[in-house]
């Protein structure tokens, strides 16, 4: 956990709650780590490996609004060591973390994968761009297999992120993911079916 994750997160009122509870000796040796913020191989390996992530925003008027965003692996892409970005499509149209972003420019991402029990929590401010006044990040971000035309760019200046302990998180797989499995695992059965 980087010096940074901690200054954004360890407000007063969350080192009140920790003293209270009796974890703030732990997380007080956290601060004094170096910030997190550029991406390793370990993160640009793993962002591109997944399809969807969880968005937090806030609205002007300080309530939270948080969005699953998905779409085919890879549409979140790693532009470089601290930016990530996506093609926004047309969707219910509307415009909820669009206008917190325009207004307040903070997210809070949550990159779940849920096989492997891995967890990345990443706080970034962003940017929408209309996809027309930006071609060159438009070819970048868009995804040719994906049908729809992109409306929108959102860039992610990373601030802070932090791996989170796998506790909890319960193995879920897709059906892509099930198919593969049984695939490669059905001549063994069957091999054992017609040994007996």
């Amino acid at each position: 956990m980087g010096r940074n994750f901690t200054d954004f997160a360890f407000t007063p009122s969350v080192k009140e709650a920790q003293e209270h509870y009796g974890s703030r000796k732990n997380y007080e040796r956290m601060e004094e780590d170096p910030d997190r913020y550029l991406l390793t191989n370990q993160e640009k390996d793993y962002i591109p490996s997944l399809d969807f992530f969880f968005m937090a925003t806030t609205g002007e008027n300080g309530w939270p609004y948080v969005q699953y965003r998905g779409g085919p692996k890879g549409f979140l892409k790693v532009l470089d060591d601290q930016t990530l970005g996506f093609s926004d499509y047309r969707g219910n149209r509307q415009y909820i973390s669009v206008g917190n972003i325009n207004h307040g420019g903070k997210v809070a991402l949550i990159l779940l994968d849920f096989p492997r029990r891995i967890r990345l929590k990443i706080w970034a401010t962003a940017t929408v761009v209309d996809a027309e006044d930006d071609p060159d990040l438009a070819a970048r971000l868009r995804d040719p297999e994906y049908p729809s035309k992109v409306e929108r760019l959102i860039t992610l200046t990373i601030q802070a992120y932090d791996w989170n302990c796998p506790q909890n998180i319960k193995p879920r797989y897709t059906g892509e993911e099930i198919a593969e499995n049984l695939e490669e695992l059905l001549p063994e059965v069957m091999k054992s079916l017609t040994d007996d």
